[in-house]
């Protein structure tokens, strides 16, 4: 058994925090013995009785004698006389003066004012501390052990505090479940006034507003869910809350003036009917407390990484229907950027409402840009022009969404004001040197993080740089339409001409819709360039279904037994149709029909059937326009008879996850025989060999087993897809991120014939109510 980290923890405050944390340590053996001081002794009698305390009393004397850790459970108001008894018990010989004293209280300046008042010097012990935790209950009776589990403490690390105390009440928090993390008393007291005291305040004042009406009987009567939702935290303890407004009140007062600040301009917007700026504002509201969640994740106290989302797929043979899949996700983001960007309104239709696109979404919202929706893919963007976008308050957080980042970095690079791009865990593992890097021949001011070159991305507004961006004509090492589109992003404020020359072709989409939105786009073969200085017009927007998430359907339909799938208006953007022609070659059998366009890009139903796929070797000219639906294709190339090899694909190493690797590890693991080249791989195919024309495909493939998507949404996907022709059970690790792409993933394949069963993972974001 670990040995306990005290010899004998003292708790000065039973109430629900400090007989919460006293039970927490009972039940982890964080401590040899544990007692307790509060002036009400029936709980110190129960406590006892109950084997919780050793000993307690209402006097610290009687009690503290050979304490090495002390906690501070009492109201602010009463912290410096729990530091005088302190102070006694050291010079009476009860303490050891490096005796660790810590606190659970709502404020830290004062706290430390009174250990300063009582003590002169700081105590080196002395570690102030505040779990953000409750419950609606207080008192010793609502106690509970496992209260601090997934939630945060911040720990204030005084420059007089020994190294060792610090660590040690780190260990003792973790101990219990909860997160640690450091924070300056003065910043920890202005957090807290805004997200927690000012709550309280207004909730106890709109109770006191309300009650004080001659008619506050129909008024509470009458109270809808919002009042009551609200104010359920005004039926906290009044004492406490008294002590807490004092104790912090110049923080609180300044939030406050903010406060009512913000509610002088919605007053007045309501008074003009500005129906724009209030739409605005409350859209930015709504999107921020929906996606409170994810910008939590963007700090480094949350690892997104230890979410356990996961597939269980029980094999099935055959996928029949006609099916609509979601909006295409590139358009979808363009869509949003040039939109915003664009002088008078933007109606966008189709629009994807998952986490990538939403990301995008959410960082125009951030930069002060007025978006109404989503509503089933409804969207209505007020734009603000080439130069109306605003400074975050706080870095924009792109989620998982590597397109996000890569194409506002071209846009942010030519800003007036400064900005920081960051992501979740795997995204700031990515590389971003290479749309860095070419800013920066334009004359960008931008650091990323790291020898390798990753976000956060911080770039220097043109304010302080002091002279606009340049064209440039540049080269691109391999064909990529993120770098092509930073670039050509970043052109449209750069004085002179932008060249972009790619190797191959690679999706158009920017271009495309830059036309759309009456911009220049001069397209010479495979050099793409812009002229700097024009504006954008907005207009109506119809995103088609993208063809990226169909490509897991047409392969699902393909391989497995008497299957045919139609796919409604889905996007045949010639610079995306290399999924279907590397389909053909494998001898797919899939047809087109009511082909037609949809806002410039190319729309039609795409019908698959069951399928004798055979190897090939995949022509390296088609790589760049299937870059991210190799990982389906190869779950196909496994099903076709003989070999198929890939070569040129080094881009598939850069996206969310190594693809080449991570997929050739799970295709082993379903007994698959696949060799990792350099820049591709060679796949063995286990098809029917049969010289019928009749489709084989009821053998299975794969056998069954356990996956690791490595939270890439494209690989959990894609094993989902090989479960058509697996002998046993799949079981699918980290999938939440397909909702990145393609929310409703599971329930669709489920409606064609597929029997995937979903296990909701665990969200470790910080949860600071």
């Amino acid at each position: 058994m670990i040995p306990p980290l005290f010899q004998q923890v003292c708790v000065i405050g039973l109430g629900l925090i400090g007989a919460s944390l006293a039970q927490a340590i009972r039940d982890n053996h964080l401590s040899k013995r544990l007692v307790a001081v509060d002036r009400h002794l029936p709980s110190i009698e129960e406590a006892i009785a109950q084997g919780l305390l050793d000993a307690g009393s209402a006097v610290l004397s009687d009690v503290v004698s050979g304490s090495d850790l002390i906690v501070i459970a009492v109201p602010v108001q009463a912290a410096q006389a729990v530091f005088s008894d302190i102070k006694a018990a050291m010079d009476n010989g009860q303490l050891a003066t490096d005796c660790i004293i810590t606190d659970v209280c709502s404020t830290k300046v004062n706290i430390i004012e009174a250990a300063q008042a009582v003590f002169t010097s700081l105590p080196v012990g002395l570690v102030p501390a505040h779990p953000i935790a409750g419950a609606e209950n207080s008192g010793y009776h609502a106690r509970r052990s496992n209260l601090f589990v997934n939630h945060s403490v911040i720990i204030c690390e005084l420059p007089t505090t020994r190294v060792s105390a610090i660590n040690k009440l780190r260990q003792l928090w973790e101990a219990v479940g909860a997160t640690v993390m450091p924070m300056a008393a003065a910043h920890h007291d202005s957090i807290l006034a805004h997200t927690s005291h000012l709550p309280h305040l207004l909730a106890f004042n709109l109770v006191e507003q309300l009650a004080s009406h001659n008619d506050n009987l129909d008024m509470f009567r009458y109270a809808a869910g919002g009042f009551r939702d609200f104010t359920r935290i005004a039926a906290s303890d009044p004492k406490m809350w008294h002590d807490i407004f004092f104790a912090n009140q110049s923080a609180i007062v300044s939030a406050l003036d903010e406060y009512s600040v913000y509610l002088q301009d919605i007053r007045q917007l309501i008074i003009d009917k500005d129906s724009t700026a209030l739409m605005g504002l409350l859209g930015r509201a709504q999107a921020a407390r929906r996606h409170f969640g994810h910008m939590l994740a963007s700090t480094p106290y949350t690892d997104t990484s230890a979410m356990s989302a996961s597939y269980n797929i029980t094999p099935s043979n055959t996928v029949i229907g006609t099916i609509a899949i979601p909006g295409d996700k590139s358009i979808s983001h363009r869509s949003i950027m040039l939109g915003s960007l664009a002088t008078g309104v933007t109606h966008v239709t189709g629009f994807l409402e998952g986490e990538d696109a939403l990301a995008t979404l959410q960082a125009f919202r951030d930069m002060g840009v007025t978006i109404e929706g989503p509503d089933k893919g409804r969207l209505t963007i007020h734009g603000v022009g080439m130069n109306g976008l605003k400074p975050s308050k706080t870095p924009l957080y792109m989620g998982n969404s590597g397109t996000s980042m890569r194409l506002l970095a071209g846009i942010l690079a030519a800003q007036k004001f400064d900005s920081v791009l960051t992501g979740d865990t795997s995204l700031n593992k990515r590389p971003m040197e290479r749309v860095a890097s070419p800013l920066r021949e334009m004359g960008a001011v931008i650091q990323s993080t790291g020898h390798n070159g990753t976000s956060p991305l911080s770039i220097t507004g043109r304010d302080n740089v002091g002279k606009p961006l340049h064209g440039i004509d540049y080269d691109m090492p391999v064909a990529s339409a993120q770098i092509k589109s930073c670039l050509l992003l970043a052109g449209l404020w750069a004085e002179g001409t932008t060249t972009v020359t790619q190797p191959e072709i690679s999706r158009d989409h920017t271009e495309r819709m830059l036309s759309a939105f009456g911009y220049p786009v001069t397209v010479d073969g495979n050099r793409i360039s812009i002229e700097g200085g024009g504006t954008l017009t907005g207009g109506d927007i119809a995103v088609p279904a993208d063809i990226s998430s169909a490509a897991f359907f047409m392969v699902a339909a393909a391989i497995s037994q008497g299957s045919e799938l139609t796919l409604t208006q889905v996007g045949i953007n010639p610079t995306r149709t290399g999924i279907i022609d590397i389909l053909k070659l494998m001898n797919a059998d899939i047809t087109l029909s009511n082909e037609t366009y949809v806002g410039g890009e190319p729309v039609a139903d795409i019908t698959i059937r069951s399928s004798n796929l055979v190897g090939i070797e995949i022509p390296e000219a088609l790589v760049p326009l299937a870059i991210d639906e190799f990982p389906v294709l190869f779950i196909a190339a496994s099903c076709a008879q003989g070999r198929t090899v890939l070569t040129g694909a080094k881009e598939l190493r850069v996206k969310e996850s190594d693809r080449i690797a991570v997929m050739a590890d799970g295709l082993q693991t379903l007994g698959v025989d696949c060799t990792v080249t350099e820049d591709g791989l060679i796949i063995e195919g286990q098809g029917s060999n049969s010289q019928s024309d009749e489709v084989n495909n009821s053998q299975p493939v794969f056998g069954g087993g356990h996956i690791v998507s490595h939270h890439d949404h494209r690989i959990a996907m894609s094993f989902a897809v090989a479960s058509l022709r697996a002998s046993k059970q799949i079981t699918i690790e980290g999938v939440e991120t397909v909702n990145t792409s393609f929310p409703g993933f599971a329930e669709l394949a489920s409606q064609i014939g597929m029997n995937i069963e979903v296990n909701k993972g665990v969200d470790n974001s910080i949860d600071n109510a």
